[in-house]
């Protein structure tokens, strides 16, 4: 094989993370049909990364515009756990992952791409998923689109509680 085509990634390489308004406020307003979100909670919703490590790797995400945990309120902070709670269930149904990473970034210096609106990231793990494209190419292959995965997962959402 000479070349690796993943043109999803153009977007992202052309500067979409540097777009002016914030990707989650953003995808709050947009039409529900074209949008990653997977779930609306009360203070916080569930939507798919578009530039995923993984198949299924989603994001919890407060509706206010918020940059650190210190500026949530309690019903925040419960409804971000509840759904990140919700998000390992729903991930271990749908694709049964052997293991999941989840965090938060607060932060250039821990990671953070979206510096001002705070979201914790739940990421499905299998062993072995690190390979050479990885390590070497710095390239993530994944073998299904975001929108199959979204039509997996949003029917699993509303089931759970």
């Amino acid at each position: 094989m000479e070349h690796l085509w993943s043109p999803w990634r153009l977007a992202y390489i052309n500067g979409a993370s540097d777009a002016t308004g914030c990707v989650f406020c953003d995808a709050l307003t947009s039409d529900e049909a074209s949008s990653l979100i997977l779930h609306r909670g009360p203070t916080c919703f569930v939507i798919l990364n578009l530039f995923p490590y993984n198949s299924g790797h989603l994001m919890v995400v407060p509706n206010r515009h918020i940059a650190r945990l210190a500026e949530a309120t309690p019903d925040e902070l419960r409804d971000m756990m509840a759904l990140t709670r919700r998000a390992e269930l729903a991930l271990t149904e749908v694709f049964a992952p052997h293991g999941m990473n989840m965090g938060i970034n607060l932060g250039k210096p821990a990671g953070a791409g979206i510096l001002d609106h705070i979201h914790m990231h739940v990421v499905p793990r299998w062993n072995g998923d690190t390979n050479f494209m990885t390590v070497v190419g710095r390239t993530r292959v994944l073998p299904e689109e975001l929108p199959e995965v979204a039509a997996k997962l949003r029917p699993v959402f509303e089931k759970l509680r």
